[in-house]
């Protein structure tokens, strides 16, 4: 029997997938560059910033503004975002330790659950989803109007006048709407377990201390900050490349609400398990 001949591609074919590659490679090599400019942002940031402070030359007065403008754009979300999140994670949790008898672990599986993944998690959604776009949106409007260039000319440097206190604002957030968030959702739940799952106060509770410890806080804490410090990285970023008018303006807000999202799924997928691997849960 004689083997079947294999017909070269066709020209159409060849021309596809060359197109495909090239975008393909466009698209990685863009991720790349955007990435490294993040980067260099961030670190330029913290060196002015520790420059700043060790020169008695730190924004205090601005970083305020923007600490109080974002608190007064996230504080009601996060409480309304933290209600039903402690409810779920409660009734959820409860109905399935209730079907294997142990009422009393319904304290500590919620409340763990909301103190190192939902409280970390919501904190990074809201500053992503508010505080990322309004910093997006006020830095891509001034560098759109010319005013970053104007800035640059007069001898002023943009990241110390504008990224800086924006940076050290988000941090200053970031761990306050954690700690509201993990109180609103703790006490939520913990009238659902006490009122729907007929959970006694004392057991909800007692379960609650002895699995929680301090560390447990403390890593939800820097996870906060951490993701505070991604969120508005890529959004100074993301408006200080803004360019084309409004309508640059609207897709650099777009994409740093987006990319900040996917950053912080990301990262905190990486810390869970690092986290897990060296401080497993324990009894306090």
């Amino acid at each position: 029997m004689s083997e079947k001949e294999v017909s070269p591609p066709t020209v159409e074919q060849a021309t596809t997938a060359d197109a495909l590659r090239r975008n393909f490679a466009d698209t990685v090599l863009s991720s790349v560059a955007t990435l490294g400019r993040a980067l260099r942002i961030g670190a330029d940031a913290i060196r002015i910033g520790v420059t700043d402070v060790i020169g008695l030359r730190f924004q205090m007065r601005e970083t305020l503004i923007q600490a109080w403008f974002l608190i007064r754009v996230t504080g009601v979300p996060s409480i309304l975002m933290a209600v039903p999140f402690g409810v779920i994670v409660s009734a959820q949790v409860g109905n399935i330790v209730s079907q294997l008898g142990a009422d009393s672990m319904i304290g500590a599986a919620g409340g763990l659950g909301v103190i190192k993944q939902g409280a970390p998690m919501a904190t990074a959604m809201l500053l992503g989803g508010a505080g990322a776009a309004a910093i997006a949106a006020d830095l891509g409007a001034r560098t759109v109007r010319e005013e970053v260039d104007a800035m640059r000319v007069m001898g002023v440097d943009p990241i110390q006048r504008l990224v800086v206190p924006r940076i050290a604002a988000m941090m200053l957030v970031a761990p306050l709407l954690n700690i509201l968030i993990i109180f609103v959702g703790i006490a939520s739940g913990f009238a659902v377990a006490v009122t729907a799952l007929d959970v006694t106060p004392g057991s909800y509770w007692q379960s609650f201390g002895s699995f929680t410890t301090p560390v447990d806080v403390w890593v939800s804490l820097g996870k906060s900050i951490l993701f505070g410090f991604l969120v508005v990285v890529i959004a100074c970023q993301r408006g200080l490349e803004a360019k084309g008018g409004p309508r640059g303006v609207a897709d650099g807000v777009n994409a740093a609400v987006v990319m900040s999202i996917a950053a912080v799924v990301v990262f905190n997928t990486a810390i869970t398990q690092v986290v897990t691997m060296f401080l497993p849960i324990r009894i306090a």
